[in-house]
């Protein structure tokens, strides 16, 4: 097993810009999970846990890997599932994951492999489950359905991230954008993203529409585009202030709806925010090659509300420069 655990720490330091690698686990029993390698720092035995009072019931502790301090989260509890035995500990292995701008554990029964795929072989889940599960999408590997874990969601409930502006930042600048005649578009997979986005732009009093993924975005996009193409309504870059997308998401992520949008006339001028949990410079590098406007790292509301003030700054210089 160390020479496998080696491998996969070598597979997710190399993983790929322009594709999908998943690594996939076990929980309990048989089924396959799924978690993006580019979230996976590294998987080990699971070390020794301490317990902390007080903690989440699903923090089962805080571990000391190379001289970093942790929380270990129960992966099987986070999902309703059996517990792991803390007698069997030492059984269970830890992913060790980075994103939302911090590192944590993930205990699980067993790793499989990495496994290479398209976006659009990942599929969303079902509308009926779409706010009352962890997933953010499904997929099929080793003739088996595999479930791609929403572990930005199961870290938000165990964290109590903060998702919301500070009063500072809306006594500051909420006047510009209150009943103002602004939309924006997003796109994430996640529903504690959606959720957070949606909490934003009802607070600045922006209407919206937010999609779960980059596809749907880019069918609503053309679907304007038509529109204007019909002479029925403006075009698409005086409707729309800007995109917000994620970057991974199933059927079509933020990158290639980036590059949709810029290769298509009658969009290209829009303006795009890319959105991720994802650290790391290869997002910054790519922002740029696939001409997104900006990069921004997920949970930092007045970080992304004064990119939104700050648009509308520019769209208002350029309407009283038309005039």
């Amino acid at each position: 097993m160390s020479s496998f655990l080696k491998g996969v720490d070598q597979r997710t330091s190399l993983a790929g810009m322009n594709r999908m690698e998943l690594l996939l686990f076990t929980i309990k029993g048989k089924q396959l999970f799924g978690i993006n390698v580019f979230k996976v720092r590294e998987v080990i035995r699971t070390p020794e846990i301490s317990s902390v009072p007080k903690a989440d019931s699903r923090v089962v502790g805080v571990a000391d890997i190379r001289g970093q301090t942790m929380p270990m989260i129960d992966l099987a509890m986070a999902l309703d599932l059996e517990p792991v035995n803390p007698e069997k500990y030492s059984d269970s292995l830890t992913i060790v994951t980075e994103f939302n701008s911090s590192i944590q554990g993930f205990l699980v029964e067993d790793v499989d492999r990495i496994v290479h795929l398209r976006w659009e072989d990942i599929l969303a889940p079902p509308d009926s489950l779409q706010n009352v599960n962890y997933l953010t999408g499904i997929t099929r590997a080793q003739n088996q359905i595999v479930q791609i874990v929403d572990v930005e969601k199961v870290l938000a409930e165990v964290s109590g991230v903060a998702t919301e502006m500070s009063d500072e930042f809306i006594s500051k600048h909420i006047s510009k954008t209150k009943n103002q005649d602004y939309f924006v578009l997003g796109a994430d997979d996640s529903t504690v993203a959606r959720t957070q986005l949606k909490n934003i732009l009802d607070k600045m009093g922006i209407a919206h529409k937010i999609l779960n993924n980059g596809k749907l975005a880019l069918e609503f996009l053309q679907k304007w585009a038509d529109e204007a193409d019909k002479g029925i309504s403006p075009r698409v870059s005086d409707r729309v202030l800007m995109v917000i997308s994620d970057i991974e998401m199933p059927e079509m992520d933020g990158y290639t709806l980036t590059t949709s949008i810029r290769k298509d006339d009658r969009l290209k001028d829009l303006f795009v925010v890319l959105n991720s949990s994802l650290s790391g410079g290869f997002n910054e590098s790519l922002t740029d090659k696939v001409g997104a406007n900006v990069f921004l790292s997920k949970w930092h509301s007045d970080e992304l509300a004064t990119t939104i003030v700050n648009r509308i700054d520019e769209v208002n210089q350029v309407k009283q420069h038309q005039a």
